[in-house]
């Protein structure tokens, strides 16, 4: 693949098929259960709609008109302080995988949520996404007892926040 062609740029309305897939495709590659996560949310099949309010954003990242990833931002659910925000959806094609492209769409996320004023960035993931925890583990991620807010994804039993 080469890497000149590969964009990071926000979810339009044609790739909500495609990231869905990205996603999905994630859990039964991890073996991560179904149930209580992203996997079943009502938001994974038209991702682009959840995205479109002033206060949450959803990065793809594109090579040649694929998309073979994404993350975004958006106010934690249910949660009583407003400046938090939580880092979600974030999957990737074994594609993209291990170039760094998870790092920079990470980085542009917190960058992203510091910029609409966030003070705080909370993230679930699952135990089986190690790669993924020890990105979260060097930008600084604290990991929590248990979960905050509301998510519905009571199958995360990795919870972590960072101060902005």
């Amino acid at each position: 693949m080469g890497n000149n062609n590969i964009i990071i740029r926000e979810i339009q309305p044609g790739d909500n098929a495609q990231i869905e897939s990205v996603i999905r495709a994630c859990f039964h590659e991890f073996k991560i259960p179904l149930v209580g996560t992203a996997y079943e949310d009502e938001e994974t099949p038209r991702m682009f709609e959840s995205f479109q309010n002033e206060n949450d954003i959803y990065f793809v990242i594109e090579s040649d008109g694929e998309v073979l990833g994404g993350g975004g931002v958006k106010p934690l659910k249910d949660f009583e302080a407003d400046d938090v925000c939580e880092i979600q959806k974030m999957y990737f094609s074994p594609k993209v995988r291990g170039n760094g492209y998870g790092k920079l769409l990470f980085e542009k996320c917190m960058q992203t949520a510091k910029d609409l004023g966030y003070k705080k960035c909370y993230l679930e993931s699952a135990s089986q996404l190690k790669a993924a925890i020890h990105i979260y583990e060097s930008f600084g991620f604290k990991h929590l007892e248990g979960a905050l807010g509301n998510t519905g994804h009571f199958s995360c039993g990795v919870w972590m926040i960072k101060d902005l």
